[in-house]
């Protein structure tokens, strides 16, 4: 089995006090939008893949709050590959956009209340970068 390395950029957008989540087209779990670093230019930033994907995947234009990223790690199979991802989620705030205007990587985008975050996001690697913003954002 080849063992394949990705880097992935996204964000945890908030509105008020409602979060952005999707729903992944293919494997229908719901997530904080993301993607490869540098796939369409690759000089890409972190920071400007993680805009350009909250902007393709959830129709949603957003500014970025906190510089330092939540970092997690995860891996799964896929055509007989072993794919360790490293994700870096940057904390941001809605600017304007529709999130019905999400591109075919999702089936769907909305913004939703904190506990309904906590209760819908699919996997753990997403619950516990939320959890970790969630600190931040109720210190401040």
């Amino acid at each position: 089995m080849k063992v394949i390395y990705q880097t992935s950029a996204g964000g945890i957008v908030y509105k008020g006090n409602l979060w952005l989540i999707t729903q992944h087209s293919q494997h229908k779990g719901w997530v904080f939008p993301k993607g490869l670093v540098g796939d369409k230019d690759g000089n890409e930033s972190m920071e400007k893949a993680a805009l350009r994907e909250v902007e393709e995947e959830s129709g949603i234009k957003a500014k970025i709050i906190i510089d330092k990223p939540i970092i997690t790690n995860y891996e799964y199979k896929w055509n007989g590959d072993l794919i360790k991802k490293t994700v870096y989620y940057f904390f941001m705030e809605y600017i304007s956009g529709d999130p019905k205007n999400h591109d075919w990587e999702m089936m769907d985008a909305k913004f939703v209340s904190a506990d309904e975050v906590k209760n819908t996001l699919t996997y753990k690697s997403d619950r516990e970068a939320f959890e970790k913003i969630w600190k931040t954002v109720k210190h401040d």
